[in-house]
Formats: structure tokens, sequence, C-alpha cells
């Protein structure tokens, strides 16, 4: 397939800003960019579907540039927020551009890397007033959707701060149209505002025509994008989301929306992601289309020795073959599990499981083992009598699983 009708095939086009765009896709040769937001020291699952965009603009023979925005990121993009947000720190925010940064070169090997406060921090506030913000009138940045859905709502009222953050992504597009011949923006539906400013402000001081390209949001089953709140952010950095963890969430993937992460998240071919599609549809309790998807996007972040062990754990769970885990993937698999550290001597399995509160008591401990519900490293236990020793019993010499029923589950640490 040319590149323009493979993304419009995989879901990947919303808008586009000129009909001739599809034509120079096809064509190859640009350069395009995308900006990424330093709010966080590593991006998410959101913006995976962003840095594959520019990959497959890679593959069709374009020249591609991730932007790092040192300069936005001190001011925070309006676009899908519904309140203000916190300004970053200096220190924090090098370090989340830092972190950023180097996915974004680890992720498009080739592509160039910037961070547009390195041509924004020494202008003045009347050169970009002047050279800038005269192209536009106040009347045409508040008609954007971003800034008229905050306007119109007393109670989620918009900054001059945040409303001055559209103009400072249109230098952006400008200056690297200026300085790399950059003459195509894409990122996300919520990001058109923005974009078509950066269009426009080519148009007026360039007398060049630039385009724009946005692709839908990544949404979740019920409708929500994703995003980095506090806590449920599927990160891209291992030591924030695990491999095992970022296989999981996908395996876990709801009917509804795997077709389209199987089209957004990997390379596989049309014939393949239709046969998963209509496995989806007849064998849905078998979960093929998830399983594939969770493989190839834990691949695609963290390489396929990762990805094997992530399959793997994934099947031993409930196995005695749990024991072949190695001790990382191991603590993966339990990171979220409740835990409890103890002396390393032997240990009854009685006291270990009211010690763990998977039992309100020894003897409700005693039932559970009577009826078969209990079992230590996926072995079943029912001898009242048994013991825990470190030094036979455990995994990797330190561990052990302990489980009441199919999902209680509770780790013993030896120490």
């Amino acid at each position: 397939m040319a590149l323009f009708d493979e993304l419009s095939w995989r879901g990947l086009v919303h808008d586009l800003t000129d009909p001739e765009l599809p034509k120079l896709l096809d064509i190859g040769g640009m350069t395009a960019y995308i900006g990424f937001d330093p709010s966080a020291d590593s991006l998410h699952i959101g913006n995976l579907l962003q840095l594959c965009n520019l990959r497959r603009m890679q593959d069709g023979g374009h020249q591609v540039i991730g932007l790092a925005g040192g300069a936005t990121g001190m001011i925070g993009d309006p676009g899908g927020k519904s309140e203000e947000r916190n300004l970053l720190d200096s220190d924090t925010l090098a370090e989340n551009l830092a972190g950023i940064r180097d996915q974004i070169e680890r992720f498009l090997p080739g592509a160039i890397v910037v961070d547009n406060a390195e041509w924004t921090r020494a202008m003045s506030v009347l050169d970009f007033l002047r050279d800038v913000g005269k192209h536009f009138t106040i009347n045409q940045m508040i008609a954007k959707e971003m800034v008229k859905t905050r306007v119109e709502d007393p109670d989620k009222a918009i900054s001059y701060t945040e409303f001055s953050y559209m103009l400072l992504q249109a230098m952006d597009f400008l200056h690297l149209f200026d300085t790399h011949g950059c003459r195509l923006q894409m990122g996300a539906s919520d990001q058109w505002g923005n974009i078509t400013m950066g269009v426009e402000l080519i148009r007026k001081v360039r007398g060049e025509t630039a385009y724009g390209l946005t692709t839908p949001l990544v949404l979740k089953s019920d409708g929500t994008k994703f995003g980095k709140s506090v806590s449920g952010t599927v990160w891209l950095d291992r030591r924030k989301t695990s491999p095992y963890q970022l296989y999981q969430f996908m395996v876990q993937s709801d009917d509804a929306v795997v077709g389209a992460y199987l089209r957004y998240f990997t390379w596989l071919d049309r014939e393949r992601i239709e046969d998963l599609d209509e496995a989806t549809k007849e064998r849905p309790e078998k979960r093929e289309a998830q399983k594939v998807l969770a493989y190839e996007v834990t691949d695609l972040v963290h390489g396929k020795q990762e990805a094997n062990r992530a399959a793997h754990a994934s099947t031993v769970l409930f196995s005695e073959e749990i024991a072949s885990l190695d001790e990382q993937t191991l603590l993966d698999v339990f990171a979220e599990a409740p835990s409890t550290t103890v002396p390393r001597e032997p240990i009854a399995v009685i006291d270990a499981l009211a010690r763990a509160g998977l039992c309100s008591s020894k003897s409700d401990a005693r039932r559970q083992l009577q009826q078969g519900a209990v079992s230590l490293n996926n072995r079943k236990v029912t001898d009242e009598s048994a013991t825990i020793d470190p030094s036979t019993d455990t995994l990797h010499g330190r561990y052990a699983i302990l489980r009441r029923g199919r999902k209680q589950y509770h780790l013993l640490r030896f120490g």
C-alpha cells in the first residue's frame, strides 16, 4: 500500500489541511515533526502512537523530527485540559526533557531531535509579539476549540500564559521550516488548532505552503484518553511500567479496542490483522488478538527478549513452572501484590496465611487447607502441619508465593 492508504486503513488519519498532502506522503522526501510534552520524565502509551506515526513516515522515505518542548513545557498545552496546569520548575523540566529525549532517540534512529528552548529562550517578548503575535487576531485564537471550551465556562478559565501556547507552537513550526525545511506537522486530533496556526504563520510570513495531519486520540474502552495521571498510567520507561505490566495491560484490552490497537501499534499486515479481527468475533474467549497485541507492543517498546519473558510469565502464572521465572520477572509479576517480610526461618503455612491476611485466623487457614484452596508457589497444600522452609521452599532462595483461591496472592519475602 502507498503510505497514505496505509495510514488511512490503519485509522490514523483524522484531519488534514490540504487535499494535496496524500500525494506528497506517497512520493516521500518530506520532513515532518511531532512535538512531545515534557510534563513527565517518560512518554506513555498515548504518545506511543505518535512515535509509531513518525516511524511509519521514516518507512515511507521521509525525514522526521522529534521535538521535546523545553519552552512550551514551561507553559503547558491547554488542549484537552479543563483546568490550568501546574507549572514545572526548571530542574524538573530538565529531568523530564532528558528522559523523553532518550526515548525519542531510541525509538527513532536517524531522527532529528530538538528542544524548542534552543530558539525560544533568547527571544525577547517584544520580538515575539512583533514577529508572531501580530499575525493572529484574538477572535481567531478564541475560536479554536481548545480555547473556546475554556473561555465559555467561567469555572475553567484560561490564563494568558496558556492562551499564548498556540503562538509558541506556531513559531516552532516556522523555525523548523526555516532550519530543516520541515513542511508537515503531525499530532493527535486535540492538536488541530495548534497545528493550523503554524501552517497559517508559514503562509503569512514566508508565502509558502505547509501542511498538517492529525491522528485520532488513543482511547480506552470507556472512551477516555490516556494521560499522565498519578496512577494507572502506562509508561514507556520500564522503571515506571515493567515489560510484564505493559504486556498485561495490552493482553487485557477490551474486544472493542483491540482491533484499533493492532492497527495503531503494530506492523502486522492487513491480512493478519483482519484474521485476528475474525478470531475476536468468533472465539473471543481465546483472546488471540490480545495475546498477539501484547507481544508485539512489548517487543516494540522493550525488545524481543523482554516480550518473550513477559509472554512466558503470563503463561506460567498459574502453574508450578512459576519457578522458572528469573528474579526480576518474578518481582514484576507480583509488583502489585501485597507482600510481607518475615525472618529467615521456617514458618508454618497456617501462620503464614494468617500473617499475610489471606485468612482471618488460624482456624480459617485450617479450613482453607482442608478445602484445597491454598497453594505455595502454585503447588497445592493440604497438610495442616506444613511449613515453609526458606532454604528449600522458596524461589531464588528468598520468595514464596502464597495463594488462596485463584486471585488472592501474597508475596512472602524471607529476610
